[in-house]
């Protein structure tokens, strides 16, 4: 039972989707990414307004050994048969386990035919390694993915593409539009940024070709017109 003072505290604390858990078992893999030892689970989940009482370190050492284990047994399944449209690529880092070097997770996810997404594979890897993506297609390969995707989809920085010309040359290449628009918009003053991204969207959002490039060409307009703006006002002050 968690007492008042505990629960206003997991809420301010805990993520959203781990503030109405009843499971302890949800709240140990947190806990232990951000950096509680598990000699230190129990008073954590007390401080949390959960009972951890019965909770050993050597049950969350049981517990870890038993997650690690459905991971390994979840990164070896077949991929025989499996046929994806749509891929997504790319390299997310966690501020966890403090450690020297900041980890990196390489994500590929997988869209069907029907619309269905799958998480196919993630490993630690560098984001703009060649390498570690090579190792990462070479295992979904090995696996039994055989059948090239229609598109890929990922950061411009990724060394995800020229492993991907490698594995699956047929493969067309597509840069993320969400990582397009944060880049464009950080090279804008913060006041332009509102109206700016409201202009992108059209473009990637365009029914058509030709209105996309329609969508292109006025936002290039646009952003000329406040930089020019911006210079004759800086001009005029001067």
């Amino acid at each position: 039972m968690r007492t008042a003072c505990a629960s206003a505290s997991a809420a301010r604390i805990l993520p959203r989707d781990l503030r109405k858990t009843a499971a302890i078992e949800e709240l140990v893999p947190w806990l232990y990414l951000k950096g509680i030892s598990s000699g230190e689970m129990s008073d954590a989940l007390l401080h949390l307004g959960f009972d951890g009482s019965g909770l050993s370190a050597t049950s969350v050492v049981r517990m870890l050994q038993a997650w690690h284990g459905e991971y390994e047994d979840w990164s070896k399944r077949d991929l025989s048969g499996k046929s994806y449209v749509y891929l997504w690529a790319d390299g997310l880092y966690f501020s966890c386990r403090l450690s020297d070097d900041r980890p990196c997770l390489l994500v590929l996810m997988g869209a069907t035919a029907d619309g269905k997404k799958h998480l196919i594979a993630m490993i630690d890897g560098q984001r703009e390694s060649e390498t570690s993506w090579s190792s990462l297609l070479l295992d979904c390969k090995s696996r039994g993915l055989s059948i090239a995707p229609r598109l890929a989809t990922g950061d411009g920085a990724l060394g995800f593409w020229i492993a991907l010309s490698k594995m699956f040359p047929a493969t067309r290449q597509q840069r993320c539009w969400v990582h397009k628009t944060l880049n464009v918009l950080d090279k804008l003053p913060k006041g332009e940024q509102p109206a700016a991204k409201a202009m992108l969207h059209q473009i990637w959002m365009a029914a058509t070709r030709v209105d996309a490039i329609k969508a292109f060409d006025r936002f290039i307009g646009a952003v000329l017109f406040q930089a020019i703006r911006s210079r004759a006002r800086s001009r005029r002050c001067g």
